[in-house]
């Protein structure tokens, strides 16, 4: 499932993400899409690709890994974002919910260390 107000549009020096055609409230589930569950053995190959900056880490014990389907691998990185995910893992899926009110044209972001407010510096950026 996908908002019906969500589109893909692509910035410069970011690539493509995620807007929206309408006002979204906080607390709205967003998205909810399906994954596709890994061996922790099946990183080391995917590292070596681009795929890399699109696969989450799976599981209560962080022993797998998953590559997100739907927008999910579209939503762009913001230490103050807009929205937040949360993974299932029984049902294998990941959902996104507004955190914040969304205006139209807006970009929606989540945050890449999984809390939507986690200053900790992300994997792709320089640290002093």
């Amino acid at each position: 499932m996908i908002h019906k107000a969500l589109y893909i549009d692509f910035i410069e020096k970011k690539g493509k993400a995620v807007f929206t055609t309408e006002d979204i409230p906080a607390d709205v589930i967003i998205e909810v899409s399906p994954v596709i569950v890994m061996k922790k053995e099946d990183r080391s190959h995917l590292d070596k690709t681009l795929l890399h900056d699109y696969i989450f880490e799976w599981g209560e014990q962080k022993d797998k890994c998953c590559m997100a389907l739907g927008y999910i691998p579209i939503y762009n990185h913001s230490y103050y974002s807009n929205c937040e995910y949360f993974m299932d893992y029984e049902e294998e899926t990941i959902f996104v919910k507004t955190v914040s009110s969304i205006k139209k044209g807006e970009e929606l972001t989540i945050n890449y260390n999984g809390d939507w407010n986690d200053q900790t510096k992300v994997w792709f950026e320089t640290i002093d």
